[in-house]
């Protein structure tokens, strides 16, 4: 009870040692997480931003020029990269902080990996849980940094305020990259790496078709590396968040729906799965589906 009691005091004053020990904590289902995730209390103004996108997109280094220009301004910032888990080893590689290496002496920002647990939308319900223990920190901005795993990856608007989907001028026909899904969860696209070629041609074109469909998302162009552009979008992130009450429930609802999908299936463990279904696929005739009814 001491160790709740203290962790929760030492996050909900921004104390960046209490928050790093509450999310370990939190990832990894050490006790007293359960009882910290019940009685902590999320500011509701604190604006989560999900960057996302494919690889190679420059989200990691556009990221890392967001924090400078807020920092730069006096703001607190925390940042949660997410990286891919290796379905073989159930590793991750943890390689945004590379790219971020610059703040890790701000004293204004906070770094946190974390590994997707295989979720196919880039975001696991950890990743849920742990931004609600940032967002009852003392930070001006979140930013959920996610795998990039391409039109899946819309999980990430039912954990933040504002999504900014990010883009190159190589990226080819944009038509294949404003499916249904992405164009319903953007509120912001970035062209980066604007001074490419075709750049300017590329984000014209997407232009065009958003206002095709009747939206009001706007398409910034960045050179992130050189922090270029940069200074637009933070000034549009730097708007108050006018909530769509009809959309939140249902984001809402859907969060909840992988939490609770999360600790019904808590009890199955992959790494024993695989030695199992490995001995298994040994006898003649195996059946995936014979085998599945062990486990049900």
């Amino acid at each position: 009870m001491e160790v709740k009691e203290a962790l929760l005091k030492g996050v909900s004053r921004g104390d960046f040692i209490a928050l790093a020990r509450a999310l370990t904590l939190v990832e990894n289902d050490i006790a007293p997480s359960a009882e910290i995730l019940r009685f902590l209390i999320p500011k509701t103004n604190v604006p989560v931003v999900g960057i996302t996108g494919p690889p190679g997109a420059g989200k990691s280094t556009l990221v890392n020029a967001i924090t400078n220009f807020f920092s730069l301004n006096h703001k607190k910032i925390a940042i949660l990269a997410v990286d891919p888990t290796s379905p073989f080893n159930f590793g991750s590689l943890l390689g945004d902080r590379i790219r971020m290496s610059q703040q890790f002496n701000n004293p204004n920002v906070f770094i946190r990996s974390v590994a997707t647990r295989g979720a196919l939308g880039g975001i696991s319900t950890k990743t849920i849980e742990m931004i609600d223990v940032m967002r009852a920190a003392d930070f001006d901005l979140i930013i959920v940094e996610t795998v990039g795993v391409g039109q899946s990856e819309l999980e990430i608007a039912g954990l933040a305020d504002r999504t900014v989907v990010v883009l190159v001028p190589e990226s080819g026909d944009e038509i294949q990259h404003i499916k249904s899904g992405l164009m319903e969860i953007a509120q912001a696209f970035v062209v980066n790496k604007a001074d490419r070629e075709g750049a300017d041609i590329f984000a014209n074109n997407l232009k065009k078709l958003l206002q095709g469909q009747h939206t009001n998302v706007p398409v910034f162009k960045t050179v992130a590396d050189k922090e270029q552009g940069v200074s637009a979008l933070c000034d549009w992130l730097s708007v108050p968040i006018e909530f769509n009450n009809s959309r939140k429930p249902l984001l809402i609802a859907e969060k909840a729906f992988q939490i609770i999908q999360h600790y019904r299936m808590r009890n199955v463990d992959k790494i024993k799965l695989r030695t199992e279904i490995s001995a298994a696929m040994e006898k003649p005739n195996f059946n995936i589906y014979k085998f599945i009814d062990n486990w049900l």
